[in-house]
Order: C-alpha cells, then structure tokens, then sequence
C-alpha cells in the first residue's frame, strides 16, 4: 500500500461531547499525517474517525432551504422560488451533491483499509472500527442513492492515478441499496452497544439510520413501482422495533429538542451535534431574530396542526376560523406554537427594550399562553431581534413591517422553531441539534408497519399517540379519524394521519422534499402556496403591497403564483453532472436529463 498523505482536520473534537482529543497523532512530516504514524492504536482509529461527525449538517440553513422544495415551506424573498418546483433545474458540470459523497468515502476507505494491518487491535476493537466506517459509508451512499438511483462503488482508498471513481460502472439500485443493507448490518451487529462513550456512533444510532434508510428505499420502490419494497420495509420496522423495545422517554417540552445549551443525557435524542461558544457556533437562532431569515410555512402547513381534541380544524367544533390571527391559533397542537409565533400585539414605540400590554385584552392571549408553555431564554412573548428590541406584533409582514425590518414574513407564518434567546450574540447561536432522535423513530416505525399491513390501534398507541400527548393533543382512534377534506383520496385516511403525523413533529428539519420524492407526491409542491388570511384596510393598510389570492382586497397571501404542472417525472432524480459523463463513459445520464 502506497504511503498516502492524509488530509486531517478534527472538526467535531469538542470539549465534553467526544473522547478527548488530546492524544492528537505525532505529524509526519510537520502539518501532515501518514498512515505509518496514524494508525497505530485504537485511540488514533477513533481519533481519525472524528472528522466523519462533521458530515451530519446540524444546524445549517441549508435544512430549512431544502423545505422550499416541498408543499409546506415557502420563501420569504422576492422571485425567491424553488427551481426544482418551477422546473429550473439544469444539468450542472459539477455539484457537491455528487462530488463531496466520493471525497468522505476515500477518507472512510483509508480507515477502513488499515484496519487489519493494525497488529495491537482485539477482535472486538476491530469491528467496532469497522462498524463506524461502514456506519458512515452507509450513510454517504445513501445521500448518493436517494439523489442519483446509482453510485460507482468503491472498496478501497484510490491513490493519485487510481481510476475506480473516474471509469468505474455504477452499481443498479438493486446491488448499491443491498451493499449499505450489508454495512448497516453488519455494524448493527458488531458495533460496541455504548460507543464510544457519551454522543458517538453506538448501536441505537446504527439502528436509527438503518430505519431511515429502510423506510425510504422501501417507499420509493413501492410508489415508483421497483421491486423488493417490503424488503427494505421490513429492515426498517425491524430496526425501529428495538429502538422502541429500549424504552427511550421522550422529552416533555418539545421546544426544548431543539433550544437547549446542551442535549446531554437526553433519552430521546440518539445523537446530536454539539455547538459550543468560541468553538462551533451557528446562525439559524440568530437569522429567525435579524431581517435574514427568510423561512415560512405555508397555509398549507399550518392547516396539518390538529386542535386539542385530536380533530382536523375541518372537523373540530374547537376551530373559530381563519380569518382572525387569534381565532386561528386557538386550541392547537403547542408544535405550532413552538414552529410558528403565535399572534400578539403590544405597545413599544420602536426602537425600544421595554413594552407594556395594549389596551384590548385580546391582544395579550398568546402573550400568557407563551409564558406557561415556555421560559424566558426561548419562546416567550413579545419576541425580540438579536440586540433584544422588542417586535411590536405577530404576524410581521415584509411589505408592512411598522418600520421594524426585522423577524419578517411573507406569509404571516414565520418559521422559528430552531430560533431561541439563549444567547443575545448575532450568529453566535450555541444551541444543540438532534441528528437522530426517537420522534423520527415513532413516525417512521407507524409508517412503515402501515405499509407493511401491520398498522393497528396498538401500533397508534405505541407511535402517533405520545406524539400527539406531547403536543397536547386527544389520542388517534383509528375508529374515528379526523375528517380532512384535503386530504389525497388516493391516500388511505389512517396513512394520512401517519403522513401528517410525521410532517408535523419533523417540520422543518429537511425531510419534507425527500418524503414527497418517495411517495412520488411532488404534485402537492406544485400547488399554488397560499399565507394566511387577510383583509387589507384591516389587518393592513389598504395600500400595502400584499399580494391576495385572484387580486381581491380580502383573502389568501399568495407571492408565488402557480407553478408549471405536472411536477416533471424525470424530476425525481437529480442530473448527474455533466463533467462526471466526460471523464467516464461507464456513466449514463439519468433518463430525460
């Protein structure tokens, strides 16, 4: 084996998080690391893996952005549409999407291939190795397969001249999905149960991801009409079930997931990403309190919410109407006010740090309801930009935005669910982000029993239900579903409710165009994507340049207009670029592209 140069960066060697990085390797030359002086121990193996930790995005914004390609995200910019919905894409000469996937799995082959040149290592450390290598090569073809449907497999490191990815043939979707099947197995199977110590790749984070693959290859194969659905189904219902036998709590506040200092010791969140002050910080907190952040749901999306007694807001005699900000969050699911901030007004001459109650009572309702439901370093009422001014009211619109360019919105549905007051420093965000958690588990674990036959009241109890508890709504009784006149009549009322389920307790965390790629469903993206009721002389000055539904003074925001239909088939799959097909004639395009 060639003495290769390894690249080495230890991204993720935060203080408390991982295992110590103080046994940093001896550099050969200085700057630089061999594999002679890397691999020499176990504590370097792991030491090496590090840097794989760094592929989870966290708290990145491209997760929100990637919501804009679905139904319930829109953006809140001028000419700020989705290409992908408004068919824009183009073949690309390169793109990180195909490139990076190839860049960390030669790095995760270098681990891999010096493993049993490793004389000091037990049996057992050179599985557990193996484990987070094939743990992480898992997870980068799938990114692969879920984008492209094919990938070149590699085996082993390539040096300088190799041409394994260059003019290498790509596997069929049948053998790439069998070989992460075999890596997720395998380390399932021989992975240390505990890690490596507190908030490392263990068994339950194997499992965890081998649910998610196995609901999102059995899915698209079902609905884009490929074999071996129940195959991949079973791999993930099977994953999911022992997860569940473990008996993880979840956590109460559901707020708290995602706007915590720390997610140490928290049953529920499998793994995470740590973010530390003068460390590794990040912006989404910030960017929800600045005129940046630019995310908003959806009518759409706000309308999936359940009221408190577990009915639709079609169905429930709890629901006042849309048409009041007030009326329209009133009984609901608390996710949403934990997503969306709930309506308030209050007096506070801008700019100002203090404020005082307005004269209408009204005006004060989600102002108290906030401060049962939540504390003073996340989501209480009024809210506040980054320096701490305080926002006179909710909704805030960009085109009427009372002089404070701040925490604005297009739909009147502003995203905030990652967005907190833990630390009052712009893009100095320090709150943790789940990677794999049990409320992904449950709703993928309900799913896929449904699509295996399997789905009963039992499995509701298990999966849907203490997700529902959490955000203090009445249980589903599959013997009374709510009523939903959206609902897809080509899609059975109990898997709606898993549907709803799943978009409502993972909003906004990146799975929403994936889930709709799967279930062959981007005919909902392409939907006209409406905000929320207004009246213009009313809610805003007759002259504000609020765009409503059909040109009236009353009714639905609608920026966007209507996207070109049907959504593209081709669509589904992303273009291979274009440089990829130069280099290597093995390479087909993706048909239609």
């Amino acid at each position: 084996m060639k003495n290769r140069i390894i690249l080495y960066t230890l991204g993720l060697c935060l203080s408390g998080s991982l295992l110590s990085c103080s046994n940093l390797l001896d550099l050969e030359p200085e700057g630089t690391l061999t594999e002679n002086s890397t691999f020499t121990n176990y504590n370097n193996f792991i030491s090496y893996a590090w840097q794989f930790y760094g592929t989870f995005p966290g708290y990145s914004n491209a997760v929100p952005n990637s919501e804009f390609h679905g139904d319930l995200f829109a953006n809140a910019n001028a000419n700020g549409t989705s290409d992908w919905i408004w068919q824009r894409i183009v073949v690309p000469s390169k793109s990180d999407d195909y490139s990076l996937p190839f860049v960390q799995i030669r790095s995760i082959n270098i681990l891999l291939d010096n493993i049993d040149l490793a004389s000091n290592l037990t049996d057992i450390e050179k599985k557990h190795i193996r484990s987070i290598g094939y743990f992480f090569k898992a997870y980068q073809y799938m990114d692969l397969l879920n984008k492209y449907g094919t990938a070149i497999w590699v085996e082993n490191a390539i040096s300088d001249g190799d041409k394994e990815v260059l003019y290498g043939t790509p596997l069929t979707r049948d053998e790439l999905a069998a070989k992460i099947e075999s890596l997720l197995s395998y380390a399932a199977e021989n992975i240390k149960v505990n890690g490596d110590g507190p908030n490392t790749i263990n068994k339950h984070v194997v499992l965890a991801l081998t649910t998610r693959f196995g609901l999102r290859e059995g899915t698209w194969r079902k609905y884009h009409q490929l074999g071996q659905a129940e195959k991949y189904l079973r791999l993930s219902a099977d994953a999911a079930s022992k997860l569940i036998a473990a008996n993880l709590p979840l956590m109460a506040d559901y707020d708290q997931l995602f706007n915590s200092e720390s997610l140490a010791n928290v049953s529920e969140v499998l793994l995470y990403k740590q973010y530390e002050q003068n460390q590794i910080t990040h912006s989404l907190a910030s960017l929800a309190r600045n005129s940046s952040g630019r995310w908003d749901l959806t009518k759409t999306a706000v309308d999936l919410y359940l009221m408190k007694d577990g009915q639709s807001r079609w169905s429930s005699p709890q629901f006042s109407g849309d048409k009041y900000p007030y009326d329209e969050f009133r009984n609901r699911d608390s996710r949403l006010y934990f997503t969306v901030p709930p309506p308030y007004k209050v007096d506070a001459s801008h700019p100002t740090y203090t404020w005082k109650y307005t004269n209408d009572v009204k005006d004060r309702e989600y102002i108290d309801l906030m401060a049962r439901l939540s504390v003073d370093k996340r989501k209480t009422l009024p809210w506040m930009n980054w320096e701490g001014l305080i926002l006179k009211q909710e909704p805030h619109f960009f085109d009427n935005n009372l002089g404070q360019p701040f925490s604005v919105s297009f739909t009147g549905y502003r995203f905030y669910k990652f967005s907190n007051k833990i630390q009052r420093i712009q893009n100095q965000d320090i709150n943790d982000a789940p990677v794999f958690r049990m409320g992904e588990i449950l709703v993928s674990y309900a799913e896929a029993k449904f699509e295996l036959g399997e789905f009963d009241q039992s499995i509701a109890d298990q999966t849907i239900n203490p997700l529902r508890a959490r955000g203090g709504v009445a249980a589903l009784q599959l013997t009374n579903i709510p009523s939903d006149p959206t609902r897809d009549a080509t899609v059975a009322p109990q898997l709606w409710e898993i549907r709803r389920e799943r978009a409502v307790e993972l909003m906004g965390e990146g799975f929403r165009f994936d889930d709709l790629r799967r279930w062959k469903k981007m005919d909902y993206a392409v939907a006209l994507k409406r905000g929320r009721y207004i009246t213009k002389g009313v809610d805003v000055p007759a002259n504000a340049p609020i765009p409503i539904e059909n040109n009236q003074t009353q009714g639905y925001i609608s920026y966007e207009g209507k996207a070109p239909s049907p959504f593209l088939t081709y669509y589904y799959l992303y273009p291979i670029p274009s440089a990829e097909l130069v280099q290597n004639t093995n390479l087909k395009q993706n048909p239609e592209w």
